[in-house]
């Protein structure tokens, strides 16, 4: 239904105006009965629908309505596919029209900085381009429904310590490669309906009433279409937030933010044409959600249910694989341990609490598989505690070696991470480590299925076999992990995060979480698997790493073309080949890596990655389309993305790690940075620009005569000194050396003399 927006706001009062800029109760938005806008409902759910009817609160202390509750993005992002994200995005949204929701408040895209923050679970990747593609495939599924979405939190919101307080002090290229292209293609391809401002401050200003990020940014550079809503309690000052770009405040204020806007207004601190325009977002939002209601509107549990099921199987990561132990065969005596079997750990902690419609028991589903087999149960260590129990595990033991083989359920419990507070180290319950190695000492057949959010350290990698990571599978992990141990189905997971062999690896070691109410993010551009390249560190397990059950090749890599403009596209092929014996899906990375450029860095960043499906036997071509930004870095001179001309390699492999092919391509810039000289520029700088190389270095000779370095030969004992020196000179030092010979004004000479020919090459090329 068309509406006058506009003529709409005119009727208004100022009061109503600002009546709309916050919640009426802790999930609900105003609405103005007089003039026919409705309230409408907004809640929690990334991965689930947390829709609270009473008792409502942003921390899942209390119930809510049953709803699917799928795997934690943690392990969607796992599954590096498009299109299952998608798919998990529309059941969100049916789910939601069938309770009346009329916004999901996710994805969340934040970059894991750090395995230690608490809220890790919630978020996809330490890769920005992994991270906006998957959350962009969450929010055109959830939104396909007419449900809109809240990209969450913009931005900088890395750490749960003082996270409504803390400073995040970061650089404008690290801010703007690493921290914002998480959000920025997101939002450019997929529009989410509403962005949630984080509570943190943003190098010194609350992103509450942040301009630069909310509107200069968000809305004015990246043209975000809809609403900023703040996070739950997130709101600084009211009126300078709208201001800032700031649309809704969330939840009630009990009139109090409404009040600082109409008096902000009324003093003239804010125009009311701003109000208009923050009112005009909140009603074009409104109303189509209401456009886009569906009556009467149902959704299949059960079909859900085994949609969560799939997507389970496909987040989880299977880590080692000794021996070929996995998968197991559906027979003789097979030891199940671990209290996560019977009451398993299947979501993180938080506003994203779901209350499940159903929710599988993994021992059951085992004996389900394997229903040939004799399984033995042991609890092994109580969850509540992180004691060792004695008794529990001499039962474990006696289990396990009255058994062919055993798998232990061991991770995080509930308690070791959660919204709200981090993790200060990355060991599992001691009671579950020394759990794997009693066990091991009497089964030499034994398989760890982990149940974690986040990295862990692994100090017993090498007493197990098998080792798969089931992250925080959903309400049917218990299906999925049946699937995986007995080969119904072949692994296809692969990491979206490096695991470090030890905690003081991590790039962010130093300067997590900071101190006080300020973090550096000293690390810059160089976080995951960007800093263990740079410093050759070798993790756990890389970035982008995950088994199968089958083998695939990778042949044939054709780059259309070996030289390019950044105004041009580029397509990368690559033959996948299953040269196994049972049905596999891969994961094929993309990665480029800067030749030739004088830029710092990283040794290669992932710019592409495609899954793909393959009988035993089967090949098929992948393609891949390369534009400016995947060879670009962000220039903070010229405030944009550049591409420095030179030679780059595409790389194409199964891993961060484990590159299979390469190729390269040339790429030109087409934009001219425009260069000047100026008192302070170094003569070496100078001497190495092929075009005022000749001026300078007649001026040099000149300069000399008679001077300190006038006789300086390549057989003094001085000369690589001399050398060093003049190369990193600034110009202006010439004068001090020998100012009988080079005086100021031939100094001022010379540099209008350089920028003059500077300049007209410049012309030239721009033409």
């Amino acid at each position: 239904m068309k509406r006058n927006i506009k003529h709409l706001i005119e009727k208004m009062t100022l009061e109503e105006k600002a009546s709309l800029c916050s919640g009426l109760n802790f999930w609900e938005l105003k609405g103005i009965a007089r003039l026919g806008i409705p309230s409408i409902f907004v809640t929690d759910g990334p991965h689930g629908l947390r829709k609270q009817q009473q008792s409502a609160d942003h921390l899942g202390l209390n119930d809510s309505v049953p709803a699917t509750c799928f795997p934690s993005a943690v392990g969607l992002a796992s599954t590096w596919n498009r299109s299952l994200i998608e798919k998990v995005g529309t059941a969100l949204g049916e789910e939601c029209q069938a309770e009346n929701v009329a916004i999901l408040l996710g994805p969340g895209a934040n970059i894991k900085r750090s395995p230690l923050c608490g809220r890790n679970f919630e978020y996809f990747s330490e890769d920005p381009y992994l991270s906006s593609e998957l959350a962009a495939s969450h929010i055109t599924g959830v939104q396909s429904e007419g449900v809109g979405t809240s990209l969450k939190h913009f931005a900088v919101n890395n750490q749960e310590h003082r996270r409504m307080s803390v400073d995040a002090i970061v650089d404008e290229r690290t801010l703007r490669e690493i921290y914002l292209a998480s959000f920025e293609n997101t939002v450019k391809k997929a529009q989410p309906w509403t962005v949630m401002c984080s509570y943190n401050k943003v190098n010194g200003t609350y992103a509450s009433e942040n301009k630069t990020l909310l509107t200069d940014i968000l809305k004015d550079e990246w043209g975000f279409e809809g609403f900023v809503v703040s996070d739950w309690g997130a709101v600084n000052e009211r009126a300078k937030g709208v201001e800032a770009g700031l649309d809704l405040e969330m939840p009630s204020s009990n009139g109090i933010g409404d009040k600082k806007i109409i008096e902000a207004v009324k003093s003239g601190k804010l125009s009311e044409h701003t109000l208009d325009r923050t009112v005009e977002k909140l009603l074009n939002i409104i109303f189509m959600a209401v456009d886009n209601k569906k009556e009467n509107a149902v959704y299949d549990k059960e079909e859900h249910h085994h949609l969560a099921r799939e997507v389970a199987r496909e987040s989880m990561v299977l880590l080692k694989n000794e021996d070929q132990i996995l998968p197991l065969k559906k027979e003789g005596n097979i030891a199940i341990i671990g209290e996560f079997a019977v009451r398993p750990r299947y979501q993180g902690g938080g506003s994203s609490h779901i209350k499940p419609t159903k929710l599988d028991n993994i021992f059951d589903e085992i004996e389900k598989s394997a229903s040939n087999a004799n399984l033995l149960f042991s609890q092994g260590y109580d969850l509540k505690t992180d004691l060792i129990d004695d008794k529990l595990l001499e039962e474990a033991k006696d289990a396990a070696a009255r058994s062919d083989v055993a798998i232990l359920f061991v991770g995080l419990p509930d308690r070791y991470e959660s919204e709200g507070y981090d993790r200060e180290h990355l060991r599992i319950p001691d009671n579950h480590r020394i759990l794997i190695e009693a066990v091991s000492n009497v089964q030499p057949n034994l398989v760890v299925v982990l149940s974690n959010g986040a990295p862990i350290e692994m100090p017993w990698l090498g007493k197990v076999k098998g080792l798969l990571e089931g992250y925080l599978g959903g309400q049917a992990l218990g299906g999925a992990i049946a699937d995986l141990l007995f080969g119904i189905e072949s692994p296809s997971g692969k990491l979206a995060e490096t695991f470090p062999k030890e905690l003081r690896h991590n790039p962010s070691y130093l300067n997590f979480p900071g101190e006080g109410d300020k973090v550096e993010y000293k690390e810059g551009i160089f976080v995951g698997y960007r800093y263990y390249d740079a410093k050759a560190i070798e993790p756990l397990f890389p970035f982008g790493y995950g088994l199968s059950y089958t083998s695939f090749d990778y042949s044939n890599l054709k780059i259309e073309k070996s030289e390019m403009d950044d105004t041009e596209t580029v397509q990368v092929t690559v033959t996948v080949k299953n040269t196994g014996e049972v049905v596999g899906k891969e994961i094929v990375q993309l990665y480029v890596r800067d030749v030739e450029g004088t830029v710092i860095r990283p040794e290669k960043e992932l710019k592409g990655f495609e899954k793909v499906d393959l009988q035993p036997g089967e090949e098929k071509d992948v393609t891949f389309i390369l534009d400016k930004r995947a060879f670009a870095y962000y220039n903070v001179d010229i405030h944009d993305w550049h591409v420095e001309s030179g030679l780059f390699e595409v790389l194409v492999g199964k891993s961060s790690a484990e590159i299979i092919l390469r190729g390269s391509i040339k790429v030109n810039s087409t934009v001219t940075i425009k260069k000047s000289v100026h008192r302070n520029t170094t003569i070496g700088d100078l001497i190495a620009d092929p075009i005022l190389s000749p001026i300078v270095q007649e001026t040099l000779t000149r300069a000399n005569e008679g001077g300190p370095f006038a006789n300086m030969s390549e057989d003094s004992d001085s000369f690589e000194m001399f050398q060093a020196m003049m190369k990193f000179m600034p110009l202006r030092a010439m004068v001090a050396f020998n100012p009988d010979k080079f005086t100021e004004d031939m100094l001022n000479a010379l540099l209008m003399q350089l920028n003059e020919v500077l300049d007209n090459v410049q012309e030239e090329v721009a033409l």
